[in-house]
């Protein structure tokens, strides 16, 4: 019996360290799960095809300076994008978007008595694995509509500034200039998980139309410029208010940034198939 248990002792999880971070992370795995299942080979006898278009919307941002409200100070965003139809369910996506990220603090509330603000410009390439909820077919007089869930990966470019157009990230507002603490300057690009979901629309054999939401769960806490505490003897750009000391906390450097893309994307099909071997039933 003694032997027993010492095997499984190491088996004993309690019940918290399970559901520590599930509830974070499962919406990313379920997500993730359908792009793995979407980079499998399918032989449905569909119809494969190519659709390019553009995308023209909004873009915001959640972080220290902005943490829950959705769509607060949203930007004009738009970009272009191509689809790759795998079948009348799933299809990979590639895109870029472009637009521009805001905050402010008189905005927002987040924290009294701070007063700080940025804006950057945000340019994000994403290849992203899409799952069409009912089967979709753009042309079709039966499969012409259908809400969707995608998933995938993102590189995205930034450089915060203060809406008065100072470079924040050369200005070193967490000590980074002198490695106050051990700071260096942060990167102006990083990678996110985006995910989200939309509905399609048929207009007529070629052209098909979309409204989409989508986050990104970034790896970065630099968007805004706000991440950690003040550095010693802090200057106007990083303490507006003057009056925080250093080591003061400026921000949660335990919560990194998001990001948003939401709007309408209108595409144009090209077909990849040879007629004369399809025998995929006429729309």
């Amino acid at each position: 019996m003694k032997s027993k248990k010492m095997i499984l002792l190491p088996l004993k999880i309690r019940k918290e360290e399970i559901n520590k971070d599930f509830m974070s992370n499962k919406v990313f795995t379920t997500l993730i799960t359908l792009a793995v299942f979407a980079a499998l080979p399918f032989n449905l006898n569909a119809q494969r095809t190519l659709e390019l278009g553009v995308f023209g919307g909004g873009s915001y941002y959640l972080g220290d300076i902005n943490p829950a409200l959705h769509f607060n100070q949203t930007q004009l965003a738009y970009g272009g994008l191509a689809r790759y139809n795998l079948n009348n369910r799933w299809a990979v996506k590639a895109s870029y978007y472009r637009g521009k990220l805001k905050g402010d603090d008189t905005k927002t509330k987040a924290i009294a008595n701070r007063d700080l603000n940025f804006l950057t410009k945000i340019n994000d390439i994403s290849l992203i694995a899409e799952f069409s909820w009912f089967e979709y077919f753009t042309g079709s007089k039966r499969n012409f509509f259908t809400p969707y869930i995608f998933a995938g990966l993102s590189y995205f470019t930034y450089k915060p500034q203060t809406l008065s157009g100072v470079d924040l990230r050369s200005a070193g507002t967490e000590g980074q200039n002198i490695g106050f603490d051990g700071r260096s300057p942060y990167k102006t690009y990083s990678l996110a998980l985006p995910f989200g979901f939309g509905f399609k629309y048929s207009l007529n054999k070629r052209i098909g139309l979309a409204f989409e939401w989508g986050m990104r769960k970034t790896i970065t806490d630099y968007i805004d410029d706000v991440s950690t505490t003040y550095a010693d003897n802090p200057d106007i750009i990083a303490d507006p208010t003057q009056t925080h000391a250093g080591g003061m906390q400026r921000g949660d450097s335990k919560k990194n940034d998001w990001y948003n893309f939401s709007g309408i994307t209108l595409t144009y099909k090209f077909n990849l198939y040879d007629k004369r071997k399809c025998n995929t039933a006429s729309f």
